[in-house]
């Protein structure tokens, strides 16, 4: 197995052909689920100025226990006209600005209206400063609010407006065509004909891409013709910040991906990787395009997907931590010894006395889709891992 790539080092070279796209600025809410492509500093103080937490009376502490006269009322959008005088109270309302001279506030509930003065019903404020939310409180103004590469939440967005932004800057979304390869395949809904198959990997890859914030073209079916091939990879590839072949990367006599990529002036950085299932896995350029060919199985197209093209995408995108996140479970099932390649079970993922449990499915075959469309779950068997029990601990990822 010399010839065949480690998976570690085959990401590690595909991420490395391309840095991550131009930063473009985006309306917030255009923002969500992307990574911030530079860091972000505050416009403005937040709160602007002292406000009330509750719905009460603002006074001076200096003043308990009362009574006090009302001297007016002071509401979210709106402020008390003129200071605070001893002796004084006025009805606030949350988020409204705390008179100037008050300090404090007097939730409603613990104050009442007795021979037309306003007396204490209850315990009051124990110290000055209560229910009273500080001007700059949440955020100053140009302070730090999140470093380039974050992920950009609803609340960090909700944090952003806040501080004064409408626009904040992301990476462009990375732009992905696909291109099928294969005489025998036909678009979804149309009725195969004998020894045809329906085109059902660019549906799943398309849909997996968009989670990963990218633009999908699909290019549809090319067959299993040298010309055709390669003149559906150039047109493909313009564009295009990747470009997705799906199938026909293999040694076949009807593979043609290879020899069309390099027809057209691509080059190859790798081909072939330590895995199962996903060995014919290809990865170089044509242009400005990263080309990433995908073996035809579904399961391997898949599994291929998640650790290359879901990483590369991720990594365009500006995620500085773009590579799978592994989790430790329990095996659900006795597993055998495995070979010379990193391979990837699909499982159902449960849960016993609070601790995850992957269970393998009892079919690998890697063109099973039903296999894995029941699944929610891949678990890892190392090269040349021994056989393990049930109950053994595991590595896995969740899809």
């Amino acid at each position: 197995m010399a010839d065949l790539l480690p998976l570690e080092e085959a990401q590690a070279r595909l991420l490395a052909l391309r840095a991550p796209l131009e930063p473009v600025a985006v309306p917030l809410v255009a923002a969500a689920g992307r990574w911030l492509a530079s860091d972000m500093q505050a416009r403005l103080t937040h709160p602007p100025a002292d406000v009330s937490a509750m719905d009460g009376w603002a006074i001076r502490f200096a003043d308990l226990p009362g009574p006090f006269r009302e001297a007016g009322e002071a509401a979210a959008g709106g402020a008390f006209a003129r200071e605070l005088g001893p002796g004084e109270a006025v009805r606030i309302f949350t988020g409204a600005p705390v008179p100037k001279g008050a300090d404090t506030i007097v939730v409603q509930e613990e104050m009442a209206l007795a021979d037309g003065c306003l007396v204490l019903s209850g315990a009051g404020p124990d110290a000055p400063g209560r229910h009273v939310r500080r001007r700059g409180q949440d955020v100053a103004a140009g302070a730090p609010l999140a470093r380039a590469g974050a992920r950009i939440a609803p609340p960090l967005l909700g944090l952003l407006a806040a501080a004064g932004h409408a626009a904040i800057p992301v990476r462009r979304r990375p732009r992905v065509a696909l291109l099928a390869t294969g005489s025998e395949l036909v678009p979804p809904g149309v009725v195969p004909a004998a020894g045809q198959i329906v085109s059902s990997n660019g549906v799943m890859l398309a849909a997996l891409a968009q989670t990963a914030g990218a633009e999908v073209r699909d290019c549809g079916i090319v067959p299993d013709d040298p010309a055709a091939t390669s003149a559906a990879i150039r047109a493909a590839a313009s564009g295009a910040d990747v470009l997705v072949t799906i199938g026909g990367a293999s040694v076949g006599v009807h593979d043609l991906v290879r020899p069309a990529l390099l027809a057209q002036g691509g080059r190859i950085d790798f081909w072939r990787i330590a895995l199962r299932p996903g060995k014919p896995l290809l990865a170089g350029q044509l242009g400005e395009a990263l080309v990433l060919g995908l073996p035809g199985n579904p399961v391997s197209a898949f599994v291929c997907a998640l650790l290359f093209l879901l990483p590369l995408l991720r990594h365009l995108g500006g995620d500085p931590e773009p590579l799978p996140r592994l989790r430790r479970g329990l095996a659900g099932a006795d597993l055998a010894a495995n070979g010379p390649r990193r391979t990837f079970l699909r499982a159902r993922l449960g849960e016993e006395a609070g601790l995850p449990v992957v269970t393998p499915a009892g079919v690998q075959d890697s063109a099973m889709l039903s296999v894995l469309a029941a699944c929610d779950a891949l678990l890892v068997r190392p090269e040349h891992a021994p056989a393990a029990a049930r109950g053994s601990e595991v590595w896995f990822l969740t899809y």
